[in-house]
């Protein structure tokens, strides 16, 4: 949706990153606009993609783009992903109202008696109940938009969803050579939502509940020693939750920040001792981390807001994501390779 800036080197020397890609529902579209303004940037290569839920989305797709036609594919495909769901949701009853619009917060669908009913029956009935043939049409479209065998076939990208175990509470990361639809609608599964997705007799939640997302796949399994984490669910929040749904909200944050905080304490503490010479380099990977987040921005949204697809919404949300990806490369694409840019004792500690 934004034009490459004219300004960047004709061959720049390229620096490799892996791409760490959080969930949230609409909120993902702040993820598209990052996206969207990386891959405008041919200086950086990206090695490894893992993502969980909507990151979950986005990272399949970007990662498919690239094996099936490059940059401009993988913008293309993000782009027809999002506008089409917006289309798609046009019939649905989720959508912001007059009051919404003049009192609520930006993207807020909280007046709307839809959500309301649905807020209220959600926590009555599960979609065991109110959906028991499970039809999800969110399977077609990601059928409809990726072809699965290129990108299991794909090796010149690692690419990484993780869902949670339902019966065992592990967090479980499918690879390219596996990916199917059924482990994205796995690893997008809330459980008030839709039915547990099987696969190979096991059942699956959303992969935040147990990292949201990983980081552990790409330190692992790629060379690339600089991780960019995309974050959409905002860590501080400027005052006390007091509604319900403000509760339950900041109670969703919390847990799906959670795994994420912790690990990043675990790089900081191995970073620390590799630095120190406590540690050796050549056995022990000194990774470099980097943060595209919009805290402010994120924390006035509401819960209900991960359910408005509405292009206003989703545009004003790319918009950001665009904008902070530029102030990102912009103020440090210079540490990429060399150090951290995000300063992770006061970020996450």
């Amino acid at each position: 949706m934004k034009k490459s800036p004219a300004n960047l080197p004709v061959h720049p020397k390229k620096k490799k990153l892996n791409l760490a890609l959080q969930g949230g529902g609409a909120h993902g579209a702040f993820t598209w606009g990052v996206l969207d303004r990386l891959l405008d940037d041919e200086r950086i290569d990206i090695e490894g993609i893992v993502g969980t839920s909507a990151g979950a989305v986005n990272a399949t797709i970007l990662a498919y783009g690239l094996a099936a036609g490059g940059r401009k594919k993988a913008k293309e495909l993000l782009n027809r992903f999002w506008i089409t769901n917006s289309k798609n949701s046009q019939c649905s009853p989720f959508q912001p109202t007059v009051f919404d619009k003049i009192l609520g917060s930006k993207g807020s669908i909280e007046f709307s008696p839809y959500w309301q009913m649905f807020d209220i029956l959600s926590r009555m009935f599960s979609p065991y109940q109110w959906n028991p043939n499970n039809k999800n049409l969110f399977k077609d479209m990601l059928e409809d938009l990726i072809d699965f065998s290129v990108l299991q076939k794909s090796r010149d990208i690692r690419l990484f969803i993780c869902a949670t175990n339902v019966l065992t509470g592990r967090l479980k990361v499918f690879e390219n050579r596996e990916i199917t639809p059924e482990m994205i609608l796995a690893s997008a599964c809330l459980p008030y939502l839709y039915q547990a997705p099987e696969i190979d007799g096991q059942y699956y939640w959303d992969g935040g509940y147990m990292g949201n997302p990983p980081i552990f796949p790409v330190i692992y399994d790629t060379d690339c020693h600089d991780v960019l984490i995309v974050q959409i669910n905002p860590i501080n929040i400027p005052e006390v939750p007091r509604s319900t749904n403000e509760i339950f909200d900041r109670i969703n944050t919390l847990s799906f920040n959670s795994s994420l905080m912790r690990e990043m304490r675990a790089i900081y503490f191995v970073t620390s001792l590799i630095e120190k010479g406590e540690l050796d380099e050549s056995k022990y990977k000194h990774t470099f981390i980097h943060t595209i987040d919009a805290e402010e921005e994120m924390a006035k949204l509401t819960a209900s807001s991960k359910m408005n697809l509405d292009m206003e919404f989703l545009k004003y949300l790319f918009d950001i994501g665009h904008a902070k990806a530029e102030e990102f490369l912009k103020n440090h694409y210079d540490k990429i390779g060399n150090q951290s840019s995000t300063d992770l004792v006061a970020k996450f500690f």
